[in-house]
């Protein structure tokens, strides 16, 4: 029971990049709203049935995203459904998907920022070798990630945004 147990966890590390932009109501905030790149790492487990080739992922994921004004700093975790199919033994593709929490660790000045976020992930990917996974994730918000002052009308709460994700990973299975 012991090796079998072995095979259906596996631990690693995950980084990559992030590529957001925000989705706002307000026309000023266009140059904020550009697209911006930032990075995330951390540990990551999956859990795979051998044969059947369905598991799940998850990850706790130190994170940055967006730039300047709106750069956001936080903790991330996705948990995603993984259907794997294996083109033998040292290569296989994925399909996940599931939430994404994130739990954001630093405030904006000029805005009122959600401390947590939830999300969903549509993801694809490559396994390489048995060790390796390179994928591209997009995150959909379900929720505003930003809400304050329309700086041009002076209404409170006029302005929201959301932050829409693509995600680079590199991971590296023990």
């Amino acid at each position: 029971a012991a090796p079998v147990q072995a095979q259906l966890i596996k631990l690693g590390v995950k980084g990559g990049m992030d590529f957001t932009e925000l989705d706002t109501n307000v026309k000023a905030f266009n140059e904020v709203a550009e697209s911006s790149t930032g990075f995330f790492i951390g540990p990551m487990a999956e859990v795979t049935l051998p044969i059947i080739g369905l598991g799940i992922d998850g990850a706790l994921l130190c994170s940055q995203r967006g730039k300047d004004e709106a750069k956001q700093q936080g903790l991330e975790i996705p948990v995603n459904l993984k259907y794997t199919i294996g083109l033998g033994s040292t290569l296989g593709v994925y399909l996940a998907a599931g939430p994404d929490f994130y739990f954001n660790l630093k405030d904006i000045d000029w805005a009122d920022v959600k401390t947590t976020q939830v999300g969903i992930n549509l993801g694809a990917g490559v396994k390489l070798l048995r060790k390796l996974q390179v994928g591209i994730t997009y995150q959909i918000p379900m929720g505003d990630t930003f809400e304050g002052m329309d700086l041009v009308s002076g209404v409170d709460k006029a302005f929201s945004a959301k932050t829409k994700t693509w995600q680079v990973s590199l991971a590296y299975i023990f």
